[in-house]
């Protein structure tokens, strides 16, 4: 599993080979099961995560206790939280796993010894952060010009393997329409199977 995330750091990063190595010797992997709550909304992150295997959905409820899903995070995704402008640094958000997951999972207060020893590790980290971060923005302004059918096609597009991985009404909340509205476009634009 460890070999994922090497592939992934040498796209990255100046860190020789023997650096990489050394680091992912370091990390910790474990393992989640479906239905596993990393972080509830409201409460403070301590880690950050990146996936090796497995699905992770982020979703807020709001004071009328209607669940809002607005991100999921797949195989070589990083998940973390950019909440330190807030002053209580709580998450917004809540974290599951909706399918088994192994995880690495790393720890706020080491983060910064870990850029010390490593120093481009820092470097390779923020291009990481502008990728995820460059993707979102498009993503979004996609989202905001397209139909609901629109937005279905993109996610076909871009993430077709959503459709079979996640439930239809968390899928239907990502795509912000009703699961009685997904399930007439799939019906529409998914070709029939006998």
């Amino acid at each position: 599993m460890k070999s994922i995330l090497l592939k992934y750091m040498s796209q990255l990063t100046t860190l020789s080979a023997e650096e990489q190595q050394a680091i992912v010797d370091e990390i910790q992997v474990e393992s989640f099961k479906k239905g596993t709550i990393l972080l509830r909304q409201g409460e403070v992150p301590v880690s950050c995560y990146f996936i090796l295997k497995g699905c992770v959905r982020q979703y807020s409820v709001d004071e009328a206790g209607r669940e809002a899903t607005s991100n999921f995070y797949t195989e070589e995704q990083a998940i973390a939280l950019f909440n330190q402008h807030k002053l209580d640094q709580s998450s917004e958000y809540t974290f599951a796993c909706l399918e088994d997951c192994v995880l690495i999972v790393g720890r706020l207060d080491e983060e910064a010894a870990m850029y010390r020893k490593y120093s481009p590790l820092e470097s390779m980290t923020r291009r990481m952060v502008e990728q995820s971060f460059g993707q979102v923005q498009e993503q979004f302004a996609a989202f905001i010009a397209a139909s609901p059918e629109e937005r279905f096609r993109g996610l076909l597009r871009s993430r077709p393997e959503l459709i079979r991985r996640v439930p239809q009404h968390q899928l239907a909340s990502y795509l912000g329409m009703t699961p009685e509205s997904l399930s007439r476009i799939k019906k529409r634009v998914l070709p029939q199977t006998d």
